[in-house]
C-alpha cells in the first residue's frame, strides 16, 4: 500500500529499550508542582478569559467547529474508542486522521493519552489509578496533570502499555510532535481573522475542551446514576455526556469498555457513536464491537458518590 511505504520512509520507528521502569501513578506518587505544565495551563486559561472580551461571531463559530473536530473526531472517536479500546477498525489513513484531530484537543499525544487511559481502566478507582476522585475531586479533575511527572513520562516508558502504538511509526511521530497541529491552526486563524480567532479557536476552545474531558475523570466517578455494578465508582452523567459527545455515559463504558457505543438506551445521546456509525455507512469502519445486553434497558439507580461502591 502507498500509505505504508510513505510512513515507513518518512518516519523512523523508535525502538523501546529492553527494560522500562514501572510507572507509579496515584496522588501519593506525584509530588511537587510541574512548572512547565502549570505555566502553560495558566496561559491558556488567561487566553480563554481574554476571548470573552473579543466577542466575534465568526471566531466563535470557528471555535465550535474546531471543538467538534478535536473533541468528537479526535478524542471521542479517535483516541478513546478507536486507539485505546479498539472498538472498531478503520483504514490506516482514517486512523491517522482521527489521531491528528485528537492532537488538536491539547490533551497530549496518542501514546501518552492511550497509555494513561488503559492504566485507568486497569486500576480504576484503585491504587495506581492516575485520576481517581477517591484521592480528591480536584486531584481527579486537574491536580494529577499539574503535580509530578504523570504527564511527562518518556514515550519509551509508556511503550509497555501501548505496544500497538509504540511500534507504529505514524503514531510515534504524532506523539512526538502533537503540538504542531495547534501551531499551524493558530497561525491560520491569525492570518484569516486576527487575534479574536486565535483567542476563541485556540485558547478558549482548548481550555473548555480540557475541562470537559477532565469532568469525565472527576464528575462521572462521583455524580450520576449507575446502571451496571462495576468494581469502580463510574456513573452515567447526562450533562457531561452533552459536553463530551457521549463520553459521559461512563458507567455503561466501564461495564462494556470495548463497546464503540456508550449511549445504550434510546434517550442517551451519543454523538461519537453516530460518527462511528456514519463511518460504517461510508465503508470506512468495520468490525464494530457493541455491548451485548441480555435484558431490556431499565431506569438507572441514582447512587450518591459516597455510596457508589465497586
Amino acid at each position: 500500500m502507498v500509505w505504508r511505504f510513505f510512513f515507513r520512509k518518512l518516519f523512523r520507528r523508535i525502538p523501546a529499550p529492553m527494560a522500562t521502569p514501572m510507572l507509579l501513578y496515584g496522588r501519593k506518587h506525584q509530588t511537587g508542582l510541574n512548572w512547565i505544565t502549570a505555566i502553560a495551563m495558566t496561559g491558556f486559561h488567561i487566553g480563554a478569559v481574554a476571548a470573552l472580551f473579543y466577542i466575534d461571531t465568526g471566531a466563535m463559530l470557528a471555535a465550535l467547529i474546531l471543538y467538534y473536530v478535536g473533541g468528537m473526531l479526535g478524542i471521542g472517536m479517535g483516541y478513546h474508542r478507536l486507539l485505546t479500546h479498539r472498538g472498531y477498525k478503520t483504514p490506516k489513513w482514517v486512523e491517522y486522521f482521527l489521531t491528528f484531530c485528537g492532537t488538536l484537543a491539547l490533551e497530549g499525544g496518542p501514546i501518552f493519552w492511550v497509555a494513561t487511559h488503559r492504566i485507568h481502566h486497569q486500576k480504576s478507582d484503585q491504587e495506581g489509578d492516575p485520576h481517581t476522585p477517591r484521592e480528591g475531586t480536584w486531584w481527579a479533575h486537574m491536580g494529577w496533570i499539574l503535580l509530578g511527572d504523570g504527564l511527562h513520562h518518556d514515550a519509551s516508558v509508556l511503550a509497555r502499555y501501548v505496544p500497538d502504538l509504540s511500534r507504529d511509526a505514524g503514531h510515534v511521530w504524532l506523539s512526538k510532535y502533537h503540538w504542531v497541529g495547534n501551531v499551524v491552526v493558530g497561525l491560520g486563524l491569525l492570518a484569516f481573522g486576527g487575534i479574536s480567532y486565535v483567542l476563541w479557536g485556540i485558547f478558549f476552545r482548548t481550555t473548555f475542551g480540557l475541562h470537559a474531558t477532565w469532568l469525565v475523570n472527576s464528575a462521572t466517578h462521583k455524580w450520576g446514576s449507575r446502571r451496571f455494578k462495576t468494581r469502580d465508582d463510574s456513573t452515567n452523567n447526562w450533562w457531561v455526556a452533552l459536553l463530551t459527545f457521549g463520553e459521559g455515559w461512563h458507567n455503561n463504558h466501564h461495564a462494556h469498555p470495548t463497546s464503540a457505543r456508550h449511549g445504550l438506551a434510546w434517550y442517551e445521546l451519543d454523538q461519537n457513536w453516530i460518527g462511528i456509525r456514519t463511518l460504517q455507512l461510508l465503508g470506512l469502519a468495520w468490525d464494530i464491537k457493541l455491548a451485548k445486553i441480555k435484558q431490556p434497558m431499565t431506569e438507572d439507580v441514582v447512587v450518591p458518590a459516597d455510596e457508589a461502591v465497586a
